[in-house]
This record gives C-alpha cells, structure tokens and sequence, in this order.
C-alpha cells in the first residue's frame, strides 16, 4: 500500500483534504493530542470525520501521543473504546502505557507507533512490533540507509515525513519550550523556540537555530522502491490554502511516479509551488546525507507571507463562479484556478460582479462573495490563486 497522509486540525481542513487528493488523514481529539492549539475534533466531530472518511473509502488515525503523567491515565481506556466504537482506522502513539492499555483491554484499535519515539533502528521497531505495534512513523531524522534496514528486518509498515517543519532536537526530545516559557513540547504546548530570533550582541547581530522545512519530493519513487508505505504531510494548524497546494502537488506527483510519466520539471515547478505557499526554504534534511549550514537558518531569516490564495469557489452553474474572496483581487489580474480531480488552469479577470450582480473593479473585502464567468465549470471548493510560476517555464 502507498499512502499520501495529511494533516487536518478540524472538519473543513479533513474535507479539504481528501478533496485534494489525500487516502487517508490524522487529526486530533480535544484529549491526548500533542497540537493543543490546534482546533481539534470533538468526540462528535471525531465520529463525522470517521463516517465521512469511510464514504470515500480513506482512513483516519487520531493521535495520542501526548508523553503521559499519571494523572493523564485517567480515563484512557474509556476514550481509547470510545476511538474504537467509532472504527477509527488507527492511533497513532507515544507511550507504551497507551499500548499497554489496548492490548490488556483487548481493544480493537490497530497501533501505529509516533514520531515522538524517535525510531531509528530495527532493534527498536521489532521491540515495538512485538507489544503490537502494526506502523511505525519513524523519526524525522531517518536516512534512507536507516530505512532500509529497519523494513528489511521488521516487515512493518514504514512512515515517514516528507514535506513541513523539522525540531531541531530529535523529534520528541526538546524541552526548549518547557524551559523558556513553561509550555511543555511533548504534551502539546512547543512555542517554537527554536525558530525565534535572538540578538547575540550589543551590535544586534542576531542567531536562530531552527532547520529548514522538510521537503522529499525529489525523492518519493525511490522511497518507494526501498518499502515506505505512507508519505505524511505534517500541518495540523496550516490554513486549508496550504493543505490544498501541498496535497494537490504530492497527488500528481505521485500518480504520475505510478504512471511512469514523471519528469524533473514537474518536480521542480511542484517544489517551487509548495515553497511559496509554506514561506520557507525546504531542503530533503537525513535522507540523503547528515544536514549541513545549509539545510538550516543560522543568522535570521525573512519569512513574508504572501496573499497568492485569492478565494475559494463556492457553487458553480453554467460557468459562472460564486467565490469567497479571501485576499485582495482585480480586474484585469492573472489567476490560477486548481481543484479537486481538475488539472490547474490559467484565466484573466475580465469581469466581477457583486451577489446583487453589479459590475465592480476589485475585490477588497475578506469573505465577500463575487461572480466571475470563466470558460469552464468547476468544482466547489476549487481554489483561486495568483498565478506566479508557468509550467512552459520549466519544460
């Protein structure tokens, strides 16, 4: 099985998803979650999201990953047979107490092993498989030497990341937060000291210490051909713009590996879609080599957001667009239109008109509602962006 897995910090962002592309996502429950300032999933939610999954035939994991105290214990059998009532398709785990707790209860949740154990051989996946473990998302840290061997002595399922933010402890291990503001990293609360700007002199000479952003699309086939079985995608809290682009890009990328059909230039126009959406270099870090100065920021570093994400495509009739504006657009701009199953395509604003359907010259006003007539119909919930890179470019 191959598997493109994505973040979604609520129901908007998990629809959104498997729209895009995404067979399967992982979200969190309002307990146990290791995103605390994610939105999160009620256990109401929690079950729509399970029952929608299952319609398109897409799985959902919910984490529990949290590092446990003793007074977390309480109440743990009951939500992990309230996740299993509801047929999530895994949990996704940290402590062996979690495990524990399912395998002595006999529940029946299949074990998927989290990041926050920071897997990095075969002795500690076969110790994990044999508690019951069925996955493990290895350490973020892993090398593609590091892979192989774990997959060719354990047989697991193998996840790894390939595109987000990287900790610049091992995953799992940094108490930076915990020491600077008391916000505990492993239960949910990192305040991202690492990428914090600190000044070093009376000069205002500055130093970061925060790695760039993960990014494995140069190298998906060939994670493939050596037993990765789930690509993950890491932003529970990224906005739904940035869910869309990255699990829109991954898609075709990975079904045009599956076709035989990719090329260099693909991977490079996806890279430099993606980059621009995160606002931050990537770099693929462990897998081919140990990162250097490079794969990091040392002395500070310009992350500006941009307003590429226009609107969002709210019904569509007889060519004619209602879209919810979200940045600043005009008569006369150059867009780009990409969606669900749909491939990208270019259009020059020539007209909006307002809902009471008067003509107007821009669009200025976040969530306002406006008609564009385009040549095609398209899905809802395709996205309107500026149009910033051209495929031809690349050919």
């Amino acid at each position: 099985m191959i598997e493109l897995l994505a973040p979604a910090g609520n129901l908007e962002r998990l629809k959104i998803a498997f729209l895009y592309g995404a067979d399967a996502v992982y979200i969190g429950g309002y307990e146990y979650s290791l995103r605390a300032n994610a939105i999160n999933f009620s256990r109401e939610e929690l079950k729509e999201a399970v029952e929608f999954a299952h319609q398109l035939q897409k799985r959902v994991y919910v984490t529990v990953n949290i590092v446990f105290h003793n007074k977390d214990l309480d109440g743990l059998k009951e939500y992990l047979e309230s996740l299993a009532s509801i047929q999530v398709d895994a949990v996704i785990v940290s402590d062996i107490a979690v495990i524990r707790t399912i395998k002595d209860n006999h529940i029946p949740l299949e074990i998927h092993l989290s990041t926050q154990a920071s897997t990095l051989n075969y002795e500690a996946a076969l110790y994990y498989k044999n508690l019951g473990v069925k996955r493990i998302v290895l350490a973020r840290e892993a090398s593609r030497s590091d892979i192989i061997a774990i997959k060719e002595h354990t047989h697991l399922d193998l996840e790894c990341f390939i595109q987000g933010a990287m900790c610049t402890s091992f995953s799992g291990k940094c108490v930076l937060s915990n020491v600077a503001t008391n916000r505990d990293s492993n239960r949910g609360g990192c305040a991202q000291i690492c990428r914090w700007v600190f000044d070093i002199n009376k000069e205002k000479d500055v130093f970061s210490m925060t790695p760039k952003d993960l990014n494995m699309a140069t190298y998906l086939e060939d994670m493939m051909s050596i037993g990765v079985n789930s690509f993950k995608v890491e932003g529970r809290m990224r906005s739904v713009y940035y869910i869309a682009t990255v699990i829109y890009e991954y898609r075709h990328l990975f079904d045009k590996i599956k076709s035989h059909t990719l090329r260099e230039c693909d991977i490079l126009y996806s890279n430099d879609i993606i980059n621009r959406c995160a606002n931050r270099e990537s770099t693929p870090q462990f897998y081919d080599k140990m990162p250097t100065s490079k794969e990091q920021y040392y002395l500070g570093r310009e992350e500006v957001s941009n307003q590429d994400f226009l609107g969002i495509v709210m019904e569509c009739k007889d060519n004619v667009v209602l879209l919810e504006e979200r940045n600043y657009f005009k008569v006369g701009d150059v867009v780009e239109f990409f969606g669900p199953n749909m491939e990208a395509f270019t259009y020059k604003i020539e007209e909006i008109k307002d809902v009471d359907g008067n003509k107007i010259d821009v669009a200025r006003h976040p969530r306002m509602q406006v008609y564009l007539t385009l040549d095609r119909t398209v899905p809802k919930d395709t996205m309107m962006r500026l149009k910033v890179f051209d495929k031809k470019d690349y050919l």
